[in-house]
């Protein structure tokens, strides 16, 4: 029998996670989605509760949005905290990485992984 420890499952946590977040800045929606799960919950950072998608289908909808919206945005990692399936990534949104001083916000997402698999990002921001 297998045993698998807090430990493991931190690990599978940090890379899915990473994986997630290069593919973000790529703009890679088919690569972000891979690391998603079918019932992915994605909150927005949107005012004042966030707009939430519920499902695979919506969330890819609400990310080809956001890259039609901001073509020139980027996330900046700032720090990762791992606790077995559960990751904080605290972050800077940048504009437009084209004009630095477009402006940015700083946030974080809460996650939670499952299986290999993003199924719930709550994404918060400052301000």
């Amino acid at each position: 029998m297998a045993v698998h420890s807090e430990s493991d499952q931190a690990a599978v946590t940090l890379d899915v996670v990473n994986r997630f977040n290069e593919a973000t800045n790529r703009r890679d929606i088919d690569a972000m989605m891979a690391c998603m799960g079918d019932d992915v919950v994605f909150e927005s950072t949107s005012s004042p509760d966030g707009e939430r998608f519920e499902g695979a289908d919506a969330v890819r909808r609400a990310w080809e949005a956001l890259f039609r919206e901001a073509p020139r945005a980027r996330f900046e990692g700032e720090e990762i905290v791992v606790a077995g399936e559960r990751c904080t990534v605290r972050w800077t949104y940048v504009f437009d990485v084209d004009a630095p001083d477009s402006g940015h916000v700083r946030g974080i997402d809460l996650l939670r992984v499952a299986n290999g698999k993003i199924v719930e990002k709550f994404a918060y921001v400052k301000g």
